[in-house]
């Protein structure tokens, strides 16, 4: 699925999907043609849950950036599937968790520069912090993608990706590698 659209703004809402493999990006476009890279989700990833809310429409376009497995849920079977325990708490588990990170995300743009912001934007791309090991060798992100992402410019994310290689907190070798080291931007006031 990899360069597909999963969804385009107005489609219907009627499913919730699931990331088996791969990863997949949210953008939404403003008015002027101004597009924003609003999440970039992987395996073990819901999206697409505002159909539970109520929300008829969607608002953004969902695209694979990797070849991608995406299960999608239809909404009365997200509805039934409440009832069963193991899944009703993993799934709001996961929006819960999702929920705090869009609060620290916020919190990020509003009070850090954006050297800050585009490390942990690596790291959280590369899925440090999660249960699981964290990928070493990051999805096919572009530095266009990275600035949406962190709000600032292609030139001062190519600026900041150059001091961390070498620093030795990322390389590039067959793809991007990002070094636990990088925490230390993050963590670094």
């Amino acid at each position: 699925m990899k360069k597909q659209e999963v969804f385009s703004p107005g489609d219907p809402a009627k499913n919730v999907l699931y990331i088996q493999k791969g990863a997949v990006r949210l953008s939404i476009v403003n008015e002027v043609g101004k597009e924003a890279v609003v999440a970039v989700w992987g395996p073990g990833d819901f999206f697409g849950e505002g159909c539970l809310a109520g929300q008829p429409l969607r608002i953004g376009s969902a695209t694979g950036i990797t070849a991608a497995t995406v299960l999608l849920i239809e909404k009365k079977e997200m509805i039934r599937v409440h009832v069963e325990h193991a899944f009703s708490d993993r799934f709001i588990s996961y929006m819960l968790s999702r929920n705090i990170r869009i609060e620290e995300d916020l919190v990020d743009q509003l009070f850090n520069f954006s050297e800050k912001r585009l490390a942990r934007t690596l790291l959280l791309l590369a899925r440090y912090g999660k249960e699981e090991k964290p990928q070493k060798m990051l999805p096919k992100v572009s530095q266009e993608m990275l600035a949406e992402m962190v709000g600032t410019t292609r030139s001062r994310v190519n600026f900041f990706m150059n001091k961390f290689r070498k620093l030795g907190f990322i390389k590039y070798n067959g793809g991007l590698h990002v070094d636990s080291s990088l925490l230390s931007v993050v963590l670094h006031d």
